[in-house]
């Protein structure tokens, strides 16, 4: 009976990992899907300092400002 459990354990780790082997959907390599990333963050950064420049500093509204 051990023996027969851990053949199945042996199968289920074998199919958990053909499973997950290599499946980015994007095709890109590791160092471009790095590139791409440092882009995408980098302009999520500038938006975000676009947006804090244009909203006023303190003023109405913020945490802690009731009563």
């Amino acid at each position: 009976m051990t023996e027969s459990r851990e053949l199945a354990r042996q199968k289920n780790a074998k199919k958990s990992t053909d499973q997950t082997k290599g499946r980015r959907t994007d095709g890109l390599s590791a160092a471009a899907r790095k590139q791409r990333d440092a882009e995408i963050m980098q302009q999520k950064q500038q938006a975000a300092a676009k947006e804090g420049q244009s909203a006023p500093k303190g003023g109405e509204g913020g945490q802690g400002a009731s009563k």
